[in-house]
């Protein structure tokens, strides 16, 4: 079996399950080009079931068991044999020859644990395997858990997979003072430059930035509200179509000078785009008088490409933490 290869490959659009078609869909072969039955199974029903339908998960899916039976099989390791008498189980073998030979970083292994630990759980259903190749432990998380993670009442503590590395949450990465003038300084377009500025001063995510509705603008001048730092509440239920992360209601903090600035683009500029199409909600409107999408994907490759015109690797997370 030493130097034999796996084969993991995608669903045609001829590819069909219950006379559904699922393109993309993976699967996983064996050398001989046979199937890898009991994984192939597993897909249909983890990748299938309600909770998880979405496709986006069939690529990371596939490639962590096809990597995990790749390695067993470069190594003459049967998947099936829990019960070696060793004392690192095939899973934890899996997870240091990742983390250490390969230099895979902590959260890639953990994504392709989480797979083959949920690959072990539906053997151990279907009696492939008589237990689990890893045990829970008590860790003290102060974050909220995963589907692998019992949170005890106490809510301080978990039940963690052993084989899992513990968690390093990197850094966020944020622009220098330098590099974020040297981006505003090529945004040529106003209607792109003032919405940089506001996901710069305010720190909103994509979607709330793609969300974020006129109505929340106003003129500081006039009315009663004589603060420097104006607070704005950001409010999903209100119905102006504001999307917020978990539809949470929360507040940012606009300064006077930057909303007479957005009052100004509003009553100036924005009209040349919400003339082509009447009654938008959006602050922001693309060429065609319509509002981006609502996941934010397309300002961020506003974002990307401007920074790109200056040499400086950018999108919209990185101007929300600088």
């Amino acid at each position: 079996m030493t130097g034999s290869k796996m084969e993991l490959v995608w669903g045609t659009k001829d590819f069909t399950i219950a006379g559904q078609p699922y393109q993309g869909f993976p699967i996983l072969l064996w050398d001989s080009m046979a199937s890898c039955g009991q994984a192939n199974q597993f897909f249909r029903s983890y990748l299938l079931r309600g909770g998880i339908g979405s496709k986006q998960s069939w690529p990371s899916t596939g490639r962590a068991l096809y990597d995990f039976f790749s390695f067993l099989q470069a190594h003459d390791l049967d998947w099936r044999d829990v019960d070696r008498g060793e004392a690192k189980s095939l899973v934890a073998a899996y997870r240091d020859y990742s983390s250490v030979t390969c230099g895979l970083a902590d959260n890639t292994v953990r994504q392709r644990l989480t797979y083959i630990c949920k690959f072990y759980e539906f053997a151990l259903e279907k009696g492939w395997v008589k237990r689990l190749p890893f045990v829970h432990e008590e860790r003290i998380v102060k974050r909220e858990s995963s589907f692998l993670e019992h949170v005890d009442a106490s809510g301080g503590k978990a039940l963690v997979n052993d084989v899992m590395p513990r968690r390093h949450k990197p850094l966020p990465k944020f622009l220098s003072m330098s590099q974020t003038k040297s981006l505003l300084s090529v945004v040529d377009n106003p209607h792109h430059r003032i919405m940089v500025q506001l996901a710069l001063r305010t720190g909103l995510r994509r979607n709330e930035l793609a969300t974020f509705p006129v109505a929340y603008i106003f003129d500081p001048d006039t009315g009663d509200r004589t603060e420097r730092n104006l607070r704005i509440r950001l409010d999903p239920s209100d119905g102006t179509g504001m999307e917020t992360k978990g539809s949470k209601e929360r507040n940012i903090w606009i300064s006077r000078k930057f909303m007479a600035e957005l009052y100004r683009y509003v009553t100036k500029l924005r009209g040349e785009r919400a003339s082509l199409v009447k009654n938008q909600k959006t602050l922001f409107l693309n060429h065609l008088g319509e509002p981006y999408g609502s996941d934010g994907k397309s300002l961020n490759r506003i974002i990307v490409k401007t920074g790109r015109r200056v040499g400086i690797e950018v999108h919209t997370h990185m101007l929300r933490h600088t």
